[in-house]
C-alpha cells in the first residue's frame, strides 16, 4: 500500500497549500515514475516524482527529520522568499537546506519584531497557522496612549473589523512612562496587521510591536535580532502536541548540530542589524545595541511576563 496521498506529500515538503498542489496536478505539471499525475494518487519511497521536470525528493513523513528554528526578526525584513522591491526577506539568513525547504510558520509586517517560526514539515507549518487549531501568539506591544478599562473591556469581548470579528484573548499592562506604555496581548488568530487594527479600531497608535511567544515556543532570552537558533527535541514535541502530530524519528538536534547550539546559547552572537537600502545590501554594518532604551522596555516586560 502506497504511503499518501500526491498532493498531501508535495504540500509537506514546503512547495504549497494542498490545494495550490491540487491545481498544480489537475494542470498537468506534475508526474510520477515518467506518467501523468492525478488527484489523489498515492506515492511512496522509491518513486520518482516531477513537477515542471524538476524531481522533487521524496522521503516519506514517517522518516523525514522533522526540523523547527526560531528567527529574531528584526524590523526591515519581509516575510517572504522574494521581495519584488528588493527589500531584504527573512529567509536571507536561514541555514540552507539540500533537497527540502523552509516554511514560514505565521507573518510579521515589515515594521514589527520578534519570534519567527520556521519548520521544513508543511503538515506541521499548516496547522499551526490554521485558525482551527487556535494556537496562542502573544505580542510585546508599545501603544501611544493609554488603554483604560473600558478599552481592554472592548479589545477582549470583540471588535468588528473589516474582515470580521476580532479580539484579544488576555491584555496586561508591561509598564513604561509617559504616553508610550506597554501591554502584553494574546491572540489566536493571524490576520493581517491584526494586534496593530484591534488597537487603531479604539484610537491608539502602536509604535513599536514584538511577538514575544508562538504556541509553546517563547523568544529566546539570548536570541538576538537577526540570529536563528535550531529547536531541539522536547522544544519540536511540544508543538506536535499542541497541533496533535505524531512525534517523528531522528527529530532533533545530534552530534556537531547540538554542540553548535549549546555554545550559541551560552555565548549568543551579536545582534545584526537590517540595512533597508537596496545599494547597500552587502555593505558591512554595526549591530544595533541591545541596549536601547526600546529593547530594554521590551525584554524587561517580556521576563516579568514569563514569571507570571
Amino acid at each position: 500500500m502506497k504511503d499518501e496521498k500526491l498532493q498531501k506529500a508535495l504540500a509537506r515538503m514546503g512547495l504549497g497549500s494542498r490545494r495550490q498542489m491540487e491545481e498544480v496536478i489537475k494542470s498537468g505539471r506534475v508526474t510520477v515514475n515518467n506518467g501523468p499525475a492525478t488527484i489523489g494518487d498515492r506515492v511512496s519511497q522509491g518513486d520518482e516524482i516531477r513537477v515542471d521536470g524538476r524531481q522533487i525528493k521524496y522521503t516519506s513523513e514517517n522518516e523525514k527529520r522533522r526540523r523547527v528554528i526560531a528567527y529574531y526578526k528584526p524590523e526591515g525584513e519581509v516575510c517572504s522568499a522574494k521581495d519584488p522591491e528588493g527589500r531584504p526577506t527573512v529567509f536571507e539568513r536561514l541555514p540552507k537546506l539540500t533537497h527540502d525547504r523552509w516554511v514560514m510558520v505565521g507573518r510579521l509586517d515589515i515594521n514589527s519584531t520578534g519570534l519567527l517560526l520556521f519548520t521544513n514539515d508543511g503538515e506541521m507549518a499548516h496547522r499551526l497557522m490554521h485558525p482551527s487549531g487556535e494556537v496562542t501568539r502573544e505580542y510585546a506591544v508599545r501603544v501611544l496612549g493609554e488603554v483604560t478599562p473600558d478599552i481592554a473591556r472592548a479589545l477582549t469581548a470583540g471588535v468588528m473589523l473589516e474582515d470580521g470579528l476580532a479580539k484579544f484573548e488576555d491584555i496586561k499592562e508591561g509598564g513604561g512612562e509617559g504616553v508610550n506604555k506597554w501591554y502584553h496581548v494574546q491572540l489566536k488568530e493571524g490576520r493581517n496587521r491584526e494586534v496593530r487594527r484591534l488597537f487603531e479600531s479604539q484610537g491608539l497608535k502602536v509604535s513599536r510591536l514584538l511577538r514575544t511567544r508562538y504556541g509553546t515556543i517563547v523568544l529566546p532570552k539570548e536570541l538576538r535580532t537577526g540570529r536563528f537558533l535550531e529547536l531541539d527535541k522536547k522544544e519540536i514535541n511540544t508543538l506536535t502536541d499542541l497541533v496533535s502530530l505524531r512525534p517523528r524519528y531522528g527529530t532533533g538536534l545530534h552530534g556537531a548540530a547540538k554542540e553548535k547550539q549549546e555554545r550559541i546559547r551560552n555565548k549568543p552572537l551579536k545582534a545584526r542589524r537590517t540595512d533597508t537600502r537596496s545599494d547597500n545590501r552587502n555593505s558591512s554594518a554595526k549591530p544595533k545595541s541591545s541596549a536601547s532604551p526600546a529593547s530594554r522596555g521590551t525584554r524587561n516586560t517580556r521576563d516579568r511576563n514569563d514569571k507570571r
